[in-house]
């Protein structure tokens, strides 16, 4: 049974946290985690934390052996950008995109 977990108006880049994601799709949900305690990209602690969700929400609402599990769908959305401005030479100024994402994962059991 699919189990997800959901994290919107993460404060980071969708380009830089599907760069972590990518290299966890498929895999067990122990091992996930084991690669993921030792990443140093920012985005490595917001999908742990993400995952330790699922696997939460898959032990209390669908008895899962959590040992069983691994990641079928992993995803990251674009959410809404800050628009800012830094000023620059000359009294023009530039945009300062800061970007967020709307990230999803997906359980199931083998």
């Amino acid at each position: 049974m699919e189990t997800r977990a959901v994290a919107k108006y993460a404060r980071i880049s969708p380009r830089k946290v599907r760069l972590v994601m990518d290299q966890l799709r498929g895999m067990k949900v122990e091992d996930a985690t084991n690669r993921l305690a030792f990443a140093p990209q920012k985005g490595a602690r917001i999908v742990k934390k993400l995952i330790d969700s699922a696997v939460a929400n898959a032990e209390q609402n669908a008895n899962a052996d959590v040992d069983a599990l691994y990641i079928k769908r992993i995803y990251a959305d674009e959410g809404p950008t800050l628009k800012r401005w830094r000023p620059r030479a000359l009294g023009r100024a530039s945009r300062i995109r800061k970007r967020s994402s709307h990230l999803t994962v997906v359980l199931d059991e083998k």
